[in-house]
């Protein structure tokens, strides 16, 4: 999906990162259904099952500098946390990030194969974001989402009862995610 605005003579595009969680994406996922879209597409990782976030970070990094300034990631679980990790680091600039049900990678029972997630920076992000959240997340609670929200600067979005809003979830092409993500794109007021 890129979006083309006209400044004068010349076009700027906006182009979509998607960044999946643990174990990636899979074909049912909104996700996947969303880069079936010209223009959309996936930051890869070298390791979905046994995540290190440094290299996830590193990844992230690669992704953006090749897509340019003009990028909105749109991230899930434990890839927010990645993106939040990169930005407390990175030189580079994006136009926004919508942050999809992000995994609580402090809690007792996260993942131990996922390695140097925790702690999670808590810094305002330097470009728009809207964090989305579920009301019944078995990954993280609405409380601590809401939380996460407020520190990054964020736009908080209550999905309501959505699961850990994946395929499991049986979202299809998440069209609530897509109004969303248009609010970013066409950087609209309800910012």
């Amino acid at each position: 999906m890129y979006i083309r605005f006209q400044k004068g003579r010349y076009f700027m595009e906006t182009r979509v990162l998607t960044a999946p969680g643990l174990g990636s994406s899979g074909p049912l996922h909104w996700q996947s259904i969303w880069e079936q879209e010209p223009g959309i597409i996936r930051i890869e990782q070298r390791n979905w099952h046994a995540p290190v976030c440094a290299d996830w970070v590193a990844q992230i990094e690669a992704a953006v500098a090749a897509a340019g300034p003009q990028v909105v990631v749109v991230a899930h679980s434990l890839a927010c946390i990645a993106l939040v990790h990169w930005a407390a680091q990175t030189k580079l600039r994006i136009r926004g990030a919508l942050l999809v049900a992000p995994a609580d990678a402090e809690r007792p029972a996260f993942p131990p194969e996922a390695k140097g997630f925790a702690p999670i920076p808590l810094q305002p992000l330097l470009f728009k974001s809207i964090v989305v959240a579920s009301t019944n997340d078995s990954y993280t609670t609405l409380e601590r989402t809401r939380f996460f929200a407020d520190a990054w600067d964020s736009r908080f979005v209550n999905a309501g009862p959505k699961g850990h809003i994946n395929a499991d979830s049986g979202l299809g092409e998440w069209p609530e995610g897509q109004k969303l993500l248009k609010e970013l794109l066409l950087d609209w007021h309800t910012l």
